[in-house]
């Protein structure tokens, strides 16, 4: 049985037969850069939240053992890679900003979802180049020149921010 929506090229199999997506191919359903960029700015909103009750947890947990919980502030250093681990490492596969926008992390090969790890390094690989402006041009200048629209990042880690 031949499928009329299968992409031969090279990084985008069909192990299974079919691909993901209802029969159609994850470079096709690629997400958008500016949807990616917005749901991030949503997601900055909510990281500060995420942030604000570990913090307060933190807070709390030091006044209970007399302070040797405070030792877990630098924690808060890290709460948007926290954040994304565990939201995009979940059954859902997005953080709620994605989700807000109709986008979801995959691996494009088979369209299964992200292990907590995968989406903590993601999210390591994603601040590293944000942080720095020329790496940050580079990982968005990958972006535009390729087809689906994946980052540098994206890339490096063999993932794709696909609509839902």
């Amino acid at each position: 049985m031949t499928n009329p929506y299968f992409d031969p090229r090279p990084g985008y199999a069909d192990p299974a037969g079919l691909p993901p997506y209802g029969g159609v191919p994850v470079p096709y359903v690629r997400a958008s850069l500016g949807g990616r960029a917005v749901a991030y700015l949503l997601d900055l909103l909510f990281i500060l939240v995420f942030s604000a009750i570990l913090g307060t947890a933190i807070f709390l947990v030091g006044i209970v053992t007399f302070g040797l919980g405070w030792a877990l502030f630098p924690i808060l250093g890290i709460s948007g890679i926290l954040y994304s681990a565990i939201t995009v490492g979940g059954s859902r596969q997005s953080t709620i900003g994605m989700r807000m926008m109709g986008l979801r992390v995959v691996a494009p090969e088979s369209g299964r979802p992200v292990d907590m790890l995968t989406a903590a390094v993601h999210a390591l690989l994603f601040y590293v180049a944000i942080s720095t402006f020329l790496l940050w041009c580079l990982d968005i200048l990958f972006g535009l020149v390729r087809a689906d629209r994946r980052l540098g990042h994206d890339v490096l880690l063999g993932l794709a921010v696909v609509r839902v």
